[in-house]
């Protein structure tokens, strides 16, 4: 099991998975993040067999002061890696690249400001303790893809039934890891919320501002992706029609 976004370029048509495109949680991400891993099936992992795809829930921004607007953002040192620095440079911060296990003692020492994360790193890298806001920014929410696969030749040596069984585990995984993620970012939620941290809820109109914000982040996978002959602008679409269709109450 591995990230994609650990190896930047590696899979620039998978990569668009990790956008910030407003995902609400684990569950959604996990699942749209396996479907169109299954419906592109594209060549940057046909050099391994894909049991299954998950993603975490929306990532947000946790720092020391409050922030309400793009422009208290404004110059802002935010923690970020891979994509999501890209994130934090298009809503005006300063992005600093940093690992998880190093990100709690820049906040409590002062070398960042905040940090774009998922709710759950709150409790499990305890980062909650040093930092004072959250900022709900689930408008741009982010997440991070990651792969679980196998060997092809072990996959293919493997007899039907024994396949079957690996494949019918592993789409079983998709809800369950994805509620796994959920949970887990509702165990951050309490833990920060018994610290007494602030979270803050941006307005409809400064959310639609952060979504104009990150526009040139899409932009650029798309123009990235179809210089190299993939099919970015479709991949983007379908993520965001999923987003709106797995998002909305059932029923509706």
């Amino acid at each position: 099991m591995s990230c994609f976004a650990y190896t930047p370029g590696r899979f620039p048509l998978l990569e668009g998975l990790d956008l910030p495109l407003g995902y609400p949680n684990g569950v959604v991400a996990t699942r749209i993040a396996t479907e169109l891993t299954r419906k592109y099936q594209p060549a940057e992992v046909a050099n391994t067999h894909i049991l299954y795809v998950h993603a975490h829930g929306p990532g947000l921004l946790a720092s020391k002061k409050a922030v309400r607007s793009l422009e208290e953002l404004k110059g802002m040192k935010v923690r970020g890696t891979g994509l999501s620095l890209k994130i934090v440079e298009a809503l005006g911060g300063a992005p600093v690249g940093m690992s998880q296990p190093e990100t709690y003692e820049a906040l409590q020492k002062g070398v960042v400001d905040a940090t774009l994360c998922p709710i759950e790193t709150l409790k499990g890298w305890k980062q909650g303790e040093v930092i004072s806001s959250i900022t709900d920014a689930t408008a741009v929410g982010y997440t991070t893809a990651m792969f679980v696969a196998m060997n092809n030749k072990k996959w293919e040596g493997l007899p039907p039934e024994i396949q079957k069984v690996f494949a019918e585990v592993s789409q079983e995984w998709v809800a369950r890891h994805g509620t796994a993620w959920d949970q887990a970012d509702a165990d951050g939620r309490e833990f920060v919320k018994g610290l007494g941290r602030a979270t803050i809820a941006l307005s409809p109109q400064e959310q639609q501002r952060w979504k104009l914000a990150v526009q040139p982040v899409l932009n650029a996978y798309v123009a990235a992706a179809k210089e190299k002959g993939l099919p970015g602008e479709e991949f983007l679409k379908d993520a965001q029609e999923l987003i709106a269709k797995y998002s909305r109450p059932a029923g509706q």
